[in-house]
């Protein structure tokens, strides 16, 4: 079984992926992390996002190793993601990746949830069950900010607001792969859920599928 979990930052889909990963007893990614590797690699060889060639190549030669680096969530790491993301060589050359780990996934998993902007749409356009998870831009701005907020990050809502719609628009705008639901995705909106109730739906969708 592959679920693949699309929609925009602090939409709750990671959230869902990695709980419904539990459940199901499937292997879990987040292919966001895979982009934020690559600009973290960019970052500590003094290098920008906007370089193009060398986060191709930073792509092609990922180092896994940089997924479990504790720096990978920093808030600049992930501004470097989302450029980065936009570059067409870097997504190709991250596909492969991708879709070994959905169809083949590891420790002997019987199937994956991928979450991300493009998996329904490019990466697993065979998925089994699609969802497209979102919520307002104000619900998603409060999340986000609780979360830095936590992390002791000092920054102000109105700050993170800018930046999630910064990084919708380039997400949803780009040539290669933008962010937008599959045809066949069943759409999630978690703006008056908290995380169990969404969750609660969410199995609904998954026990759907497999009881159909």
């Amino acid at each position: 079984m592959i679920i693949a979990m699309d929609g925009p930052a602090a939409s709750g889909k990671g959230t869902l992926g990695r709980k419904l990963a539990e459940k199901f007893d499937l292997a879990y990614l987040d292919t966001g992390a895979l982009y934020r590797a690559v600009g973290l690699s960019l970052k500590r060889a003094g290098h920008g996002p906007e370089d193009a060639d060398r986060a191709a190549h930073a792509a092609k030669t990922l180092d896994s190793d940089l997924l479990n680096d504790p720096e990978l969530r920093s808030e600049q790491v992930g501004h470097m993601a989302s450029i980065i993301a936009a570059n067409p060589v870097v997504r190709a050359n991250l596909l492969a990746f991708q879709r070994d780990f959905a169809h083949q996934p590891p420790s002997g998993k019987a199937g994956a949830v991928l979450d991300g902007r493009d998996i329904g749409t490019v990466v697993c356009p065979d998925a089994h069950v699609k969802l497209y998870v979102s919520a307002s831009d104000p619900v998603r701005a409060r999340r986000r900010l609780h979360e830095l907020q936590a992390k002791g990050v000092a920054t102000d809502y109105e700050t993170v607001l800018a930046d999630l719609l910064e990084r919708d628009r380039r997400d949803s705008q780009r040539a290669t792969a933008p962010l937008k639901p599959a045809q066949d995705a069943v759409l999630l909106d978690t703006t008056e859920l908290d995380i169990e109730s969404a969750f609660e739906r969410a199995c609904q969708i998954v026990d759907q599928w497999q009881r159909s």
